[in-house]
């Protein structure tokens, strides 16, 4: 069913952006805690490990933000690695979600009913109900963060931050990504695992669904 003819809102979609940069901050201070060595491992995730799972939801936000907006950054290889160093990773993380916020607050309910056109990264041209390009990009978070959140649990054998809205909607807090990274060190060094980890290939219907 299409968001054009549901009672999704204006505010849902605020409360969606918000509830996606408090799961991240949670997310990413886990990340933080984690040796780089199980950071980078291979954990059978579509995206190889936490760090590729990570900077893929990165680079897809700022794929539909461009879509959007027409500003920032086009990433087309969905399996590249924009960021390295989680130090840095997390910044932008931080910029994307303050981002995402201010671009999803923007909307008015005639926009999102509206169609927008863009084109997906096989080339082809699209042109969907606004409010369901933003249902898809807030699932599709939902989805990728879940498969990190699996690999915390993977790598630490404890539980993972709960990431449920319902947590968020009862005020559960979120940790200050910005003081956070300020006390931990840049990563200095590439280990050589970093050239021999393996991520999923992409098919051809993740493609061309994004």
């Amino acid at each position: 069913m299409s968001a054009r003819n549901s009672m999704i809102t204006q505010e849902h979609f605020k409360l969606l952006a918000a509830y996606n940069r408090w799961a991240n901050a949670r997310l990413y201070a886990a990340a933080l805690d984690l040796s780089e060595l199980s950071y980078r491992l291979h954990t059978g995730v579509y995206f190889g490990s936490l760090h590729g799972t990570l900077n893929h939801l990165l680079l897809t936000d700022r794929l539909w933000l461009k879509r959007l907006t027409g500003e920032g950054d086009l990433p087309n290889d969905l399996n590249a690695i924009l960021y390295e160093d989680r130090i840095e990773l997390t910044k932008a993380r931080i910029a994307e979600d303050n981002r995402m916020i201010e671009v999803t607050g923007k909307y008015g309910e005639t926009a999102l009913r509206g169609l927008h056109s863009y084109r997906t990264t096989s080339g082809m041209p699209q042109s969907q109900v606004l409010a369901d390009i933003l249902l898809h990009l807030f699932n599709h978070q939902t989805h990728h963060r879940g498969q990190a959140h699996a690999c915390l649990s993977i790598l630490t054998g404890g539980e993972p931050p709960s990431l449920d809205l319902l947590d968020f909607q009862r005020g559960g807090s979120a940790p200050n990504l910005e003081k956070l990274i300020a006390s931990k060190p840049a990563d200095c060094k590439k280990d050589k695992e970093r050239d021999d980890r393996r991520r999923g290939p992409k098919s051809r219907s993740h493609r061309d669904s994004l």
